[in-house]
């Protein structure tokens, strides 16, 4: 089954064809025909469009709005140009949707009809930042190829909905809770659960056989606690914004700074709000750039003290989280991190897991350096250390696959 793949921002689409089934799902064989991504939609996008075996496109083209950008990108799919094994709209079977919040009313991917669609939109003041551009990405795929083309909702936080209420419930007023549904969401799930498969898949462990502990690095980071398949505790909580260190997100605070700050620097509530999601994080304490690239350069080729603060802030409250996790699992059979700093940063990983002696977790320098795909653990070390690149646009295409078809989803 032919399935587009589709991950909707506020002025962006990005996307992938991936053609998938039982057979392909069960043989790793799955085969993805092209990718890609629009940004600034509304105006001049910036188009950038690669299939499989081709040079990657890239180019400027007038695009006013979501179902203008999703009929340009079909229409290329289609096209001669493109050189992907499809000819006509009919031959795209179903559209999979990245939609970032499900709430409590959805804890599996799902087809979207009208009551899905009705109650995703119940659930934009959780998510007024994501969900109404998921939505619009909904519309603008069903416009563009009918009615009669599926498409299926895969949320991000579906997968910790198996936290236990230890975990997702805050210390306040528990009526705030039952009124408005204020606990701990998580996010970042699908990337979690993928790469939860693929060191099962990979190491020929049992569901109920696995204890592991993954983190998913990059300019949004979190942490998940996965036990028997099941997330038991994240990082991220009722948004994004909690949880450990990320480009230009705070992560933990204390609440009582806002109203310190808000009252010196004269901000309101929203000033306060942006200041966290978007000044703050490695942003914020180095004062140069989200990049942890570049954060890394200037530490080892200039010797910027703030730069270098930022590194060692990201990796302490990694550390943290780490060993909070293994003291509430007791133990792990593994680490395993994922993302874009999670699968590319050597020195990264190199900074985390140093000092970990006492817990039995001893990395290897050169598998640590040559790690694509793989362990980097020394032999002994008490926990593997695995580093798993995600794939979250492949989970997306399989679970559209089941949900179309009537298979069973996992757990």
């Amino acid at each position: 089954m032919r399935i587009l793949v589709l991950n909707v921002g506020s002025s962006s689409i990005k996307f992938q064809l991936i053609d998938t089934d039982a057979a392909a799902i069960a043989a790793a064989s799955d085969r993805r025909f092209a990718r890609g991504q629009i940004e600034r939609i509304g105006g001049e996008a910036i188009v950038s469009l690669e299939a499989t075996g081709a040079q990657p496109i890239k180019s400027a083209v007038a695009l006013r709005d979501h179902a203008a950008a999703v009929e340009y990108l079909i229409g290329w799919l289609v096209s001669d140009e493109s050189g992907v094994p499809i000819s006509r709209v009919g031959d795209i079977e179903a559209v999979g949707h990245r939609v970032v919040h499900g709430g409590e009313r959805f804890h599996h991917s799902i087809l979207v009809d009208e009551k899905v669609r009705r109650g995703l939109e119940d659930l934009i003041e959780l998510a007024p930042l994501h969900n109404p551009h998921n939505l619009r990405g909904i519309a603008a795929a069903r416009s563009v190829l009918g009615p009669d083309v599926p498409q299926v909702a895969v949320f991000d936080t579906a997968f910790h909905q198996s936290l236990p209420e230890s975990a997702y419930l805050y210390a306040i007023p528990y009526q705030l809770y039952r009124r408005y549904g204020v606990r701990r969401y998580g996010f970042h799930g699908t990337s979690h659960r993928y790469v939860a498969y693929r060191y099962r898949q990979l190491t020929g462990r049992s569901r109920d056989d696995t204890k592991i502990i993954t983190f998913h690095l990059g300019n949004g980071a979190s942490a998940c606690a996965i036990v028997g398949g099941q997330s038991v505790d994240t990082s991220m909580g009722f948004t994004p914004l909690e949880g450990l260190v990320m480009g230009t997100r705070s992560g933990d605070v204390d609440p009582a700074i806002l109203d310190f700050v808000g009252a010196k620097e004269g901000m309101n509530l929203r000033e306060l709000d942006v200041m966290l999601n978007k000044q703050s994080g490695l942003l914020g304490i180095s004062g140069l750039t989200a990049d942890m690239r570049e954060l890394l350069a200037e530490s080892a080729e200039n010797g910027d003290r703030r730069a270098r603060l930022a590194i060692d802030i990201f990796c302490l409250r990694v550390k943290k989280y780490l060993g909070a996790y293994l003291a509430e699992l007791n133990g792990a059979d593994a680490i395993v991190f994922t993302g874009g700093i999670g699968e590319h940063s050597v020195e990264i990983r190199r900074r985390i897991c140093t000092g970990l002696d006492w817990l039995g977790i001893q990395l290897d320098d050169d598998r640590n350096a040559a790690a694509r795909e793989g362990r980097i653990d020394r032999e002994g070390s008490r926990v593997e250390l695995w580093v798993i690149p995600t794939d979250e646009e492949l989970l997306i295409a399989r679970d559209a696959w089941r949900v179309v078809t009537g298979a069973e989803l996992p757990g």
